[in-house]
């Protein structure tokens, strides 16, 4: 299978009537047009299995989901540390600052000693 890739605006023909265009990328989707014949058949893979068809041999399956990491950097790390810092001042009776502290260690743990480097955790400790 060929693989192209192509930034917003680019375009590629197939033969002498087919022209698909990438139109923009949105997340993890982008949107393609495209330019053929009316006796040329064109079914997204979901339909064409939906009602028989079969999956071609060169489609490879690709996780639907996938988890995106936070790029983590100095000022991450130092922000992160300036946030429990603000949160230890204020009243801990209060159960929006508890709630606050949960969520925040949900999302990046407190360090430990001897995390990798690189690690939201680790970074916090720079």
């Amino acid at each position: 299978m060929l693989c192209l890739n192509l930034t917003p605006g680019e375009y590629m023909t197939i033969g002498e009537n087919v022209v698909i265009q990438l139109d923009r990328i949105s997340g993890d989707r982008c949107k393609l047009m495209v330019k053929a014949p009316r006796e040329i058949s064109i079914l997204r893979g979901e339909v064409l299995e939906r009602t028989g068809g079969e999956r071609p041999s060169c489609v490879f399956n690709v996780q639907r989901w996938h988890r995106q990491e936070i790029p983590w950097n100095r000022s991450k790390a130092q922000a992160l540390a300036a946030m429990r810092v603000l949160l230890s001042e204020m009243d801990s009776r209060d159960g929006s600052v508890q709630a606050l502290r949960r969520q925040l260690d949900h999302i990046f743990p407190p360090t430990r000693e001897g995390e990798t480097a690189g690690s939201p955790a680790a970074a916090s400790t720079q």
